[in-house]
């Protein structure tokens, strides 16, 4: 593919940024800059969540926008060795970690006085017993190497020192690949909807979330504080639809469209919410699924109930290979996500009925 429909350097700065839950502090700037040219006004919570507010000639109605900023990855929580011997990092998980995918991988350990490159631990399987090579591997067991011995690593590193993995994005084929598209790739189509948005109807508050990774922490401070009448959320979602897995396990296909979402395990979302999103899908001829979701949560559910029922939608990117180093999106499903939130916000008007 020689060219894609949208900025994929500022996609590419987002995606490689570190921000764990909880210390999303270099991903928050980025945005902060982004958001700035684009809302009235942008500030920050003591969580650390950011909302950018765009003020429609509507203020007595808003929506809120929600993508998560933070991405899964780890915080030492032991330096591990003996004098005159190598040094090696114990982990604590910071998100769902899937253990098989992370022996050999390579990381960044984030310190009080600079990043250090680390690899994650693999012995050869034919150094390995048999109980070793046939165990079920566990997050608790992988361990990183930083290359220094103890004596140095214990001076450099100490327990509560965050851990991300290190990966490039990249344009391959028709799809872009990399860590953190989850949720980075979300946030880049808000960041990108609020720059084409113009005098909308209603005021809008572009919320770039904290913490949805342990548990949608950030959006649901933002129900109570922000408190908008409609919400939508942005995240990725599975796109199964690789070898191994039946049509009916495939939740999204690759290239197919934006997804609108119907459910996950954390929200049923407001049906007369999901019926517009489809019809204004259909109006702007953007392509389009659904998304019926079995297993996973979204910051949809943070803003559904926390300060009273609220309605809720949510537009989904289909991505393969969800938390690993290899995050896969199609460019056009991305194109399209961007292209229905604007199109959205472009025509809420504050007079639909969304109530049941």
């Amino acid at each position: 593919m020689d060219s894609v429909p949208f900025d994929l350097d500022v996609l590419t700065e987002l995606t490689e940024t570190s921000g764990v839950p909880g210390y999303e502090d270099r991903i928050r700037a980025r945005v902060i800059d982004h958001l700035e040219d684009s809302v009235d006004r942008v500030r920050t919570d003591a969580m650390g969540n950011v909302v950018g507010t765009l003020e429609g000639e509507d203020d007595d109605y808003s929506v809120a926008v929600a993508a998560h900023m933070d991405e899964i990855g780890f915080m030492v929580r032991h330096v591990r060795g003996e004098e005159d011997g190598p040094g090696f990092l114990e982990l604590d998980a910071l998100g769902g970690w899937d253990a098989r995918v992370l022996k050999a991988q390579r990381v960044t350990i984030h310190t009080t006085e600079g990043d250090l490159p680390g690899v994650i631990g693999s012995p050869p399987p034919h150094t390995l017993d048999e109980d070793d090579r046939t165990k079920t591997p566990e997050v608790e067991d992988a361990f990183v190497d930083p290359g220094l011995p103890y004596e140095v690593l214990e001076e450099r590193v100490s327990p509560g020192d965050l851990v991300t993995m290190e990966q490039t994005t990249e344009l391959m084929g028709e799809t872009v690949t990399g860590k953190a598209l989850d949720d980075r790739v979300c946030l880049f189509a808000m960041l990108e909807a609020a720059e084409r948005l113009e005098d909308p109807d209603v005021t809008v508050h572009f919320c770039a979330t904290v913490q949805e990774e342990v548990g949608l922490r950030g959006a649901q401070a933002l129900g109570v504080d922000v408190d908008p009448d409609l919400a939508i959320a942005l995240d990725v979602t599975v796109a199964n639809d690789v070898p191994g897995f039946k049509a009916g396990e495939h939740v999204t296909n690759l290239g197919e469209g934006t997804a609108i979402k119907l459910k996950d395990s954390s929200v049923i979302t407001s049906p007369k919410v999901h019926r517009r999103l489809q019809s204004v899908a259909d109006d702007e001829e953007i392509d389009s699924q659904l998304e019926i979701l079995p297993a996973g949560g979204t910051d949809t559910a943070g803003f559904q109930n926390v300060a009273g029922a609220k309605p809720v939608g949510a537009i989904s990117i289909p991505t393969r290979y969800l938390h690993t180093v290899t995050e896969t999106a199609h460019v056009d499903d991305i194109a399209a996500t961007i292209d229905l939130l604007e199109a959205f916000l472009a025509s809420e008007d504050g007079e639909h009925d969304y109530t049941l």
